[in-house]
């Protein structure tokens, strides 16, 4: 049943030049954003983009994923059949069926009809999960349904169109449509006037749903539709677990406190945000009632680009502001709540970077306004004027050896250099993990050496808290003394150290072998260095906690659990959040030197998952993490649950 092109043709190409320029017009605002290059690497590139963006590796990965994989594949098959019935409106002689063979057009109909069904099948448990459980609160909203409901009326209009044809027998490959075929017996008995009526009626709503849903795309969050593959092909190629450097010259501006100071990416990522709600679940922050929302951050972008876009573009100034309380604004509260645990940029299926984009923002507000919570500034200046968080003499940091000697790092002499870092050096309970591995280290004959009380801070939370300018001072006096002493190969007991001299100081020509204690410890296991009496009575049921730091912005995480399985004879019990899903202790990305006053703890809500096991041990491999979890159970009130470093464990079963 075929419309009159003179009416549909216009219709057509007055829907395609509205979508075109509504495309343009949105996508045209990223220009407003810094340059940053994304096209590096082409293989790579393209290979992320078939894995992430047509396989849905990532979507995949929770279950109801599965259910957005028949829908994403079944748009991109019925894109041909859409295309077909749209060219087909204007030139009724370049309809499949006249131009295709019988060999070659049937099984394609077929393909159509099926995937048609699969659609509309999906689109129904969508439907039900939105209704039902939605995936967070606030996931039930009348575009999200109308969405999902013009989608399924074009199933449906299919179907009408192509049954009411068989109908009439005006259908030449009806036996290759199973579905048609079956809902056509319902039209059995009508009239050609009534069939004939099904058919333009079915095919006008067809039409109309399909020509109304393209132009809605760009003014809606399924621009997602338009904007998630390219994301994906501009994805970052390593783990955003650092930040660019900044220039810090007179006259600059650091930070992100206006739309235009992000990258086009940046804001490219704000149009290719789902809304899927996956970074929000993830977490620590959104779920314990803090500020902070991760999506709710890329909806403001957006909301911010979308208000000042066209103004910067004219030469103007942005009237809305990124940071505050106005619509389109993060308000200081949710950016000084993050975690820097990277769990959403884990979860995100479309690998939008929200984590960098709050670092961005906290740096504007320490740098350009002096605007950061006020417990920060014992903390900036104890790090300025001492080098480590306490504000401790940097002549006491080699006195957690006690009456041990422990060697100086000699260049050409000492192998490796045991970078114990600020909490193994002035932690009180830290220091008994320096001394595990330093028992560790002489029971395998290591060749290690110390910098004593030239060891200063890496400057993991300045950079991480936005403090850029203290951070790189700190950062080049330690590139600086690294190259003057030859040390190539470190080995570190905190992620936090290990994440910034291996990935951050690489920005300043410092190439290093950093090796955490984990892998360190493991490989000595592996080469038989070490020999261990099983001990696991001591520690009881061993619950493992992943650092973030070491696991997700690193990759490390069967290390620790061999340790562990080696040091005990078992392997350890895993909470129900691990690995790249773990929850954070809460103490990342700066937090570690403030409290939290919003909402519950991330911690206790951490150790009372560890809890639900009840183990006798909660084994940690960071120093954070592990004053976080004590804290946690005192707070619990369980004195029966200790917590150990995995090196404590291996120290503790030396034979």
């Amino acid at each position: 049943m075929q419309p009159d092109p003179m009416i549909f043709t216009p219709l057509l190409a007055a829907a395609a030049v509205i979508f075109a320029w509504s495309c343009y017009r949105r996508f045209s605002l990223v220009g407003v954003g810094a340059s940053e290059d994304r096209c590096s690497s082409l293989p790579e590139r393209l290979q992320g983009m078939f894995l992430f963006a047509f396989l849905q590796k990532r979507v995949v990965s929770r279950p109801f994923g599965i259910n957005h994989l028949f829908i994403f594949w079944s748009f991109l098959i019925l894109a041909i059949a859409n295309t077909e019935f749209l060219v087909g409106g204007v030139f009724p002689a370049a309809r499949l069926v006249r131009i295709l063979p019988a060999a070659l057009y049937q099984p394609l109909v077929l393909v159509f009809d099926i995937v048609s069904l699969c659609a509309l099948t999906a689109v129904v448990i969508a439907l039900v999960r939105r209704a039902v459980a939605p995936p967070y609160q606030g996931a039930r909203t009348g575009e999200a349904f109308g969405i999902l409901s013009m989608i399924g009326t074009l199933m449906l209009a299919y179907f009408g169109l192509h049954a009411a044809e068989i109908a009439l027998g005006a259908e030449e490959a009806a036996q290759a449509m199973p579905v048609s075929l079956a809902l056509s017996s319902l039209l059995a008995g009508q009239g050609p006037e009534t069939l004939n009526s099904v058919a333009q009626v079915s095919w006008w709503l067809h039409a109309g749903v399909l020509l109304f849903f393209l132009n809605y795309l760009p003014y809606s969050k399924h621009m997602h539709i338009l904007a998630a593959i390219p994301n994906c092909f501009f994805k970052g190629l390593e783990t955003p677990n650092t930040q660019p450097r900044e220039e810090f010259v007179e006259g600059n501006v650091y930070g992100a406190g206006s739309i235009d100071r992000f990258t086009w990416k940046d804001l490219f990522d704000s149009f290719s945000c789902t809304e899927c709600g996956r970074c929000e679940k993830s977490c620590p922050a959104a779920s314990t009632g803090k500020p902070l929302n991760p999506r709710l951050v890329m909806h403001d972008i957006k909301v911010n680009l979308l208000a000042n876009g066209n103004l910067l573009q004219r030469g103007g100034e942005p009237t809305v502001p990124v940071i505050g309380d106005a619509e389109g604004s993060i308000k200081p509260d949710a950016l000084w709540s993050c975690t820097s645990c990277g769990a959403c940029l884990a979860a995100c299926p479309v690998f939008i970077e929200q984590m960098p984009k709050i670092t961005k923002m906290r740096r504007h507000l320490v740098q350009m306004e002096a605007d950061f919570p006020e417990e920060l500034l014992n903390l900036f200046e104890n790090m300025e004027q001492r080098s480590n968080p306490w504000g401790i003499a940097p002549g006491e940091r080699g006195k957690w050896a006690g009456g041990r000697e422990v060697q100086q790092f000699e260049a050409g002499k000492t192998e490796y250099l045991y970078f114990v870092g600020c909490a193994g050096s002035f932690d009180s309970r830290s220091k008994q993990v320096t001394l595990a591995m330093t028992k560790i280290m002489e029971a395998a004959g290591v060749s290690y050496g110390i910098l004593g009380k030239e060891e200063k801070c890496c400057g993991d939370s300045l950079r991480r808290l936005g403090n850029e300018f203290l951070f790189d001072k700190m950062a080049r006096e330690n590139v600086a003394q690294f190259q003057e002493k030859g040390v190539t190969k470190v080995v570190t007991q905190c992620p936090h150290c290990f994440t910034t001299l291996k990935n951050d100081y690489r920005q300043y020509g410092l190439e290093l072998e950093v090796i955490p204690h984990a892998e360190f410890i493991e490989s000595l296991l592996a080469q038989g260095k070490l020999k261990l009496d099983h001990h696991a009575k001591k520690g009881g049921n061993i619950v493992f906690h992943d650092s973030c730091y070491l696991g997700r912005h690193n990759g490390v995480y069967e290390a620790p659990r061999a340790v562990i399985a080696q040091a005990t004879g078992t392997a350890p019990s895993e909470m129900e959040r691990n690995r790249e899903n773990s929850f954070c202790c809460g103490a990342g990305g700066g937090r570690m030197w403030m409290e939290e006053h919003l909402g519950e703890r991330i911690n206790l809500n951490r150790v009372s998952e560890a809890l639900e096991g009840n183990p006798g041990t909660i084994c940690t491999t960071c120093p954070y993490c592990m004053t976080m979890m004590e804290d946690g159970l005192k707070d619990r009130s369980n004195g029966g649950t200790k917590v150990k470093d995995i090196a404590e464990l291996v120290a503790e079963g030396l034979a």
